[in-house]
């Protein structure tokens, strides 16, 4: 009994015998996608590219401006009379531009050059005078008037002009070309009888200021080297 038992279970074990497991395969690793490289809505530029800020810009190039031409005897101006008078025939003289004015502290040295002019004249000096009122409005009369007050008061007779203006936007082409001049001999007048020397050439060759009297040696002594005396 227990044999024939042990028969039947062995022939149900063969009819269904276990089915072996498959053996496990790993799950292939699936990459994660790469991101795409962010895509730029600017439009694209012909312009040159941007200087960074704080680079110095190469500054342009200044041309120095020609310099003036000391030559100042190519103009004509009206006399105290208003006559018209070219400079040009006291070329060959020593001249002494002189901005004067009637009613200014300074305005004795008509004296002194007067005084000036009589001494050298017969050597080839001359001293024009051209009143102005730049100064303080220290010159508010006529041409007139300023002959006259010239006349009576300082005995003058050394050539004097219509008055003008010496300085500023207004001043008359000659003394602005007197004012470019390379320094010390150019610049505006400072004031009333500021002087300048001329040489026979008509070139201006020095500049006094208005507190050097007619008499001063340094002055003196420039006119005479130039005269030739």
């Amino acid at each position: 009994m227990n044999l024939l038992i042990a028969v039947m279970m062995s022939a149900a074990v063969m009819a269904d015998p276990a089915k072996p497991e498959a053996p496990k395969q790993d799950a292939p690793k699936q990459e994660a996608p790469k991101p795409d490289a962010p895509k730029s809505d600017a439009p694209k530029s012909d312009q040159p590219a941007v200087q960074p800020a704080g680079t110095p810009e190469k500054a342009p190039e200044k041309k120095d401006a020609a310099p003036a031409s000391p030559y100042v005897l190519g103009y004509t101006l009206k006399d105290i009379d208003g006559k018209d008078v070219d400079l040009s025939q006291y070329k060959g003289k020593v001249v002494l531009f002189v901005n004067v004015a009637s009613k200014c502290g300074y305005t004795p040295q008509y004296a002194g050059l007067e005084k000036l002019y009589k001494e050298k004249m017969g050597k080839g000096f001359v001293i024009l005078g051209f009143p102005a009122n730049n100064f303080g409005e220290q010159e508010p009369g006529s041409d007139a008037e300023i002959k006259s007050f010239c006349s009576s008061k300082y005995n003058v007779t050394f050539p004097m002009f219509a008055k003008i203006s010496v300085r500023g936007e207004d001043a008359h082409p000659m003394y602005k070309q007197i004012a470019a001049q390379a320094k010390p001999i150019g610049g505006d007048p400072q004031w009333n009888f500021t002087k300048y020397l001329v040489d026979k050439d008509g070139n201006v060759v020095a500049k006094f200021d208005p507190k050097v009297k007619p008499d001063d040696a340094t002055m003196n002594r420039r006119i005479d080297e130039l005269l030739g005396s």
